[in-house]
């Protein structure tokens, strides 16, 4: 399910939900990650222990990746990456971006409705924070990755998973095994 108020000039609302025909198995390598409340104590927004992964392109003009990628990176302040030396006011309050301001790590082209995932010290859990979006070009200096803040989509979320299990199981019998995944919904509309 797309998001209906995707706009592809700005990608906001650059979400869509899916279905896996069957439950995904957890091993050591492969765990659930939460959705993040409205609001965590500490905010995850200054975090420095987020990690990013996908089979994407491992530089700008690079070729994409065999094996799965992951990288480290900071979640940096709206003011900075929106500044005029930035994104020039592009995000709004629905994206955040993260990776690191003097350039380097970062999302590529392949790597879109990939996870933000960050540890939250407080609660001691990991948490999907985003999904990698849109950015220029891949690692740049002062343009780093902007991601879908899923805290603003929870409603969203909710209302559609209740939409699919009332849908597909209207008795109210066992709720279906669904895996909460976002993707990137250009990637969606290209398969």
């Amino acid at each position: 399910m797309v998001h209906s108020e995707f706009r592809r000039e700005t990608f906001e609302n650059d979400v869509a939900l899916f279905e896996l025909k069957s439950a995904v198995r957890y091993s050591r390598s492969i765990q659930p990650a939460c959705l993040p409340p409205a609001a965590l104590l500490p905010p995850l927004e200054n975090s420095s222990d987020c990690s990013i992964s996908g089979w994407g392109r491992t530089s700008e003009k690079g070729k994409l990746s065999s094996v799965l990628k992951q990288a480290h990176v900071g979640i940096l302040p709206p003011s900075l990456c929106n500044s005029s030396e930035g994104y020039a006011g592009l995000m709004n309050d629905k994206a955040l971006c993260a990776g690191a301001w003097a350039g380097g790590t970062d999302s590529c082209q392949g790597d879109s409705g990939g996870p933000l995932v960050c540890y939250h010290p407080g609660s001691a859990k990991y948490y999907l924070v985003g999904i990698a979006s849109f950015g220029v070009g891949c690692g740049r200096p002062r343009y780093p990755g902007i991601y879908v803040r899923l805290s603003q989509y929870r409603k969203w979320i909710k209302a559609k998973v209740l939409l699919t299990n009332q849908t597909q199981n209207p008795s109210g019998g066992t709720t279906l095994t669904i895996l909460l995944a976002l993707l990137h919904t250009l990637l969606t509309q290209a398969l």
